[in-house]
């Protein structure tokens, strides 16, 4: 096979250096070209046509940041972006990620010998990973046309005018001849998919009992017909507004007076207007249910407290009514592609929302509070980067900080709190989604939701399965269609602990609907 092409983009000759070297320990990529900022990548990508690109996010002239949105329009294609640790890089880093680059790893420390051959390692990783991802949405939509290709075929000699001569095999059967005139001139998918009591009915007959089954709701699922509740497609698109329209008409009015006062930390924010920013059409709704055994919990070992600091007093109310009175829980688990499935995602979630939602995303140290404090611009509810002892509160999101393992904990008064321990990784990961997932096993007086939404690897999968075992029912999964990368969703329907299988952007109206 031949080896794939990548164009090294940096401002610093020394750096492109040292990332053209490491990669090209790899026989599976090959070095085409190099560029020392984002102006001069966005022409070699178009003279050039690489495979993959690795960018750097602060460069003169014109940075990662303002190349990545000229690529992708000209020449769509896996971009890994190269970060500093400073704040500004990761600010933009995450917004990168949000416009569509693929992946980051932090640039090395040239110092640390030990520190290159991570950093080597990680990027490698990820530029096998972004290549399987590409292959993977090649085959499906060569799979995709191929299955539109025979469907059209089998229809095409039934849409034929009147008059013309058909050709066809004779079985020495004449039912096949009678079936014939059953289907209309432009059949609908649905159509074609009719129960076998439909033939025999006039074309009207059936174009007035699919048009009856569309205006009841219902849609064929797997092989059989499932009753969406209360028209769940055109719903999707205005439950969220709904009461983000409720919200525009509060801007400058004071909340009602059962609004309570937080303990938790984060800095207050305006209230911003919300896109409706979204993905692509998505597909018909599938859901995958399956009756598992129950296996035992796996208990989790007592591990020491390290000294984290506490978490000051006083998070300011940002949008609905906040408090520590819940029933509810949202858990979230994602990695590769999660900052922006994260923004779709709690864009759509109202500020009112009756849960806390506690979310793991694979992201190092730092990183993970620019990412709280990006979404917290964006979504009607208060996001924070998690800190020990927080003690949990309904309409906001808890991001799991980097290098910390989190685990939800029973406080005191029948309040849920944060713990947060420097443990060994789990499932190279840390924090892990299975750690997260596992705290909850014992949390029975809670009624439980479940969401793992793209990335690599099957963290999240195992703890999804024991819960679904021990009674949680509401478990989600982002499918294929939308994943930037399929691999923890997959391993979670391969386990058959996935009730709702859905695109990114069905995701949060339809957990809304559970939820409420």
């Amino acid at each position: 096979m031949c080896a794939y092409r990548v164009l090294v983009v940096d401002d610093s000759a020394f750096m492109r250096k040292i990332i053209t070297d490491l990669i090209v320990r790899d026989e599976s990529f090959n070095i085409v070209g190099t560029a020392a900022n984002g102006k001069e990548a966005v022409e070699k990508v178009k003279e050039l046509q690489p495979d993959l690109v690795t960018m750097d996010v602060e460069m003169p002239e014109m940075n990662g940041l303002e190349a990545l949105p000229l690529i992708m329009a000209a020449h769509p294609l896996p971009v890994i972006m190269l970060s500093g640790i400073n704040e500004q890089g990761m600010k933009e880093t995450i917004m990168a990620l949000e416009a569509g680059a693929f992946d980051f790893i932090r640039k090395p420390s040239i110092a640390h010998a030990q520190d290159i051959e991570q950093v080597s390692k990680a990027l490698l990783e990820q530029m096998h990973t972004a290549m399987q991802a590409v292959r993977s949405r090649l085959e499906r939509k060569e799979a995709n046309e191929r299955k539109a290709a025979l469907e059209q075929a089998k229809k095409t000699p039934q849409q034929k005018p009147p008059g013309q001569a058909v050709t066809e095999k004779r079985s020495g059967s004449q039912a096949s001849t009678d079936k014939s005139p059953v289907v209309p001139l432009a059949p609908s998918p649905a159509v074609s998919a009719q129960p076998k009591r439909d033939v025999g009915k006039s074309a009207p007959a059936v174009a007035k009992q699919e048009t009856k089954r569309q205006q009841s709701g219902t849609s064929v699922t797997a092989g059989r017909i499932e009753q969406q509740p209360a028209a769940q497609p055109s719903n999707k698109s205005v439950q969220a507004p709904t009461v983000q329209k409720k919200e525009d008409l509060s801007k400058g009015i004071g909340r009602t007076p059962g609004q309570l006062n937080s303990t938790t930390t984060a800095a207050g924010k305006s209230l911003h207007g919300k896109d409706k920013a979204g993905l692509v059409k998505p597909e018909p709704h599938k859901t995958v249910i399956s009756s598992a055994t129950r296996t035992p919990a796996a208990a989790t070992p007592p591990v020491a407290a390290p000294t984290v600091p506490a978490a000051p007093k006083g998070l300011s109310l940002k949008k609905g009514v906040h408090t520590s009175n819940f029933r509810k829980l949202v858990a979230v688990g994602c990695s590769t592609g999660g900052p922006r499935a994260l923004k779709t995602l709690l864009e759509r979630i109202p500020g009112d929302f009756p849960a806390p939602i506690v979310i793991v995303q694979h992201m190092p140290p730092n990183f993970t509070r620019s990412l709280a404090q990006r979404l917290n611009t964006l979504s009607p509810l208060r996001v924070v980067e998690a800190e020990q002892g927080m003690t949990l509160e309904t309409g906001t999101a808890y991001i799991a900080p980097g290098g910390y393992q989190l685990r939800i904990v029973p406080g005191a008064g029948g309040k849920y709190t944060v713990s947060l321990k420097t443990e060994e990784a789990r499932n190279g990961h840390r924090p892990s989604v299975d750690t997260m997932f596992e705290s909850l096993l014992s949390l029975t007086s809670l009624e439980r939701h479940l969401v793992l939404l793209t990335g690599m690897g099957s963290d999240g999968a195992k703890m999804m399965k024991k819960l679904y075992d021990a009674g949680v029912q509401s478990t989600f999964a982002e499918n294929e269609e939308t994943c930037v990368v399929y691999g923890m969703p997959r391993s979670a329907v391969e386990l058959k602990c996935v009730r709702h299988l859905l695109p990114m952007q069905e995701i949060a109206p339809k957990l809304v609907q559970v939820v409420k």
